[in-house]
């Protein structure tokens, strides 16, 4: 099914009331929906592939993705929430299509993936398309500020050790992300090592050294 312009507004509205309903913070709210979507249609763009149903797909996903994150809900009831809101939408999304949004949403987190895998069960178009909405997380994870708001807000931290928290993370899970393989499109390859290269802990340096 073509995907419609229009529905992106019920899209954000959708992760607009659920970030306020399950007080899900600017690390994994609005902000970070946009970039996903912003990345996975960079992906798309870049992949060559004109397929209409997969696009509706990886847009969807994208946007929808962290609707149902453990860390501010029950997981199985998220997904739920998500099925139960496209259902409402069959001139947009298609039953089929919410079907593997959900599996795509269910089995991309970084957790998930160095846990199980990648999936085995999708067919090589859907395959794509999980992989293009997985790397646009991966690539919207190199934003340092994100991790530290995240560390704040969540784990309560006081603001610097907040900023000590994020880098030991970086180090330890973004930075290696190529290493990892975690990337398997060419142009998520290559937006990774520009990102990569690029890594910078700004708020460390902000008042010199002392």
């Amino acid at each position: 099914m073509k995907f419609e312009k229009l529905f992106l507004n019920d899209l954000f509205d959708f992760v607009q009331q659920t970030c306020l309903l399950f007080n899900i913070d600017e690390s994994h709210g609005l902000g970070h929906s946009m970039n996903v979507f912003y990345y996975a249609s960079e992906l798309f763009k870049q992949e060559q592939t004109n397929d209409e149903v997969i696009e509706n797909i990886i847009i969807i996903a994208s946007i929808l993705h962290d609707m149902c994150d453990k860390k501010y809900m029950n997981e199985t009831e998220g997904l739920l929430r998500i099925q139960k809101f496209l259902s409402t939408f069959p001139n947009y999304v298609n039953e089929e299509e919410i079907t593997i949004i959900l599996q795509i949403i269910s089995t991309m987190s970084y957790s998930k993936v160095k846990e199980n895998g990648f999936p085995t069960h999708f067919n090589k178009d859907y395959l794509l398309a999980y992989h293009i909405v997985r790397e646009a997380d991966l690539l919207a994870a190199y934003q340092f500020d994100r991790c530290v708001i995240y560390q704040m807000i969540t784990k309560k931290n006081t603001y610097l050790q907040a900023l000590a928290d994020a880098k030991e993370l970086f180090e330890k899970r973004v930075t290696k992300h190529l290493d990892h393989q975690l990337f398997v499109t060419a142009t998520g390859k290559k937006m990774a090592e520009e990102l990569s290269a690029n890594i910078s802990y700004p708020h460390l340096f902000a008042f010199g050294k002392s």
